[in-house]
């Protein structure tokens, strides 16, 4: 049985690898160090994205003096409207969950970007990136 950071720590690195397999090899851009990813028209948070922002909160409750960031993205389907407001809920759902797993709330300012940034128009785009410190 997998201890529970080995549990947490594998759902990270699954999902490193799910955003690699969807991206091209020669694109440049990189995804930050704790991405969370939705299904398409979705801000719901299932179990490996609770895992990836455990993770991140474990990390940010150590940190005390960092500040996070977490920046909602969509991918390319629908209106623009449609899209800020998607990656609107998908932040707010990533920030809420941070202040469950005990990150104080006013450490975290949440970004909404719509489709801005796309990587590809696919699962790497449907994401919020959660950046602490820097």
């Amino acid at each position: 049985m997998l201890s529970r950071f080995s549990s947490l720590r594998a759902a990270l690195l699954l999902s490193a690898a799910i955003a690699v397999a969807g991206c091209n090899p020669w694109w440049r851009q990189t995804l930050s160090d704790y991405p969370v990813f939705f299904t398409p028209g979705s801000a719901a948070l299932n179990e490996t994205a609770k895992a990836v922002i455990q993770v991140a909160a474990d990390y940010a409750k150590q940190h005390t003096n960092q500040n996070i960031v977490v920046n909602g993205y969509t991918d390319l389907s629908g209106s623009a409207a449609a899209n800020a407001a998607l990656s609107a809920e998908r932040a707010k759902a990533v920030t809420e969950q941070l202040v469950i797993d005990g990150v104080a709330r006013e450490r975290i300012h949440y970004n909404a970007n719509g489709p801005s940034d796309a990587l590809l128009s696919g699962q790497a785009d449907r994401r919020v990136d959660i950046t602490i410190g820097g």
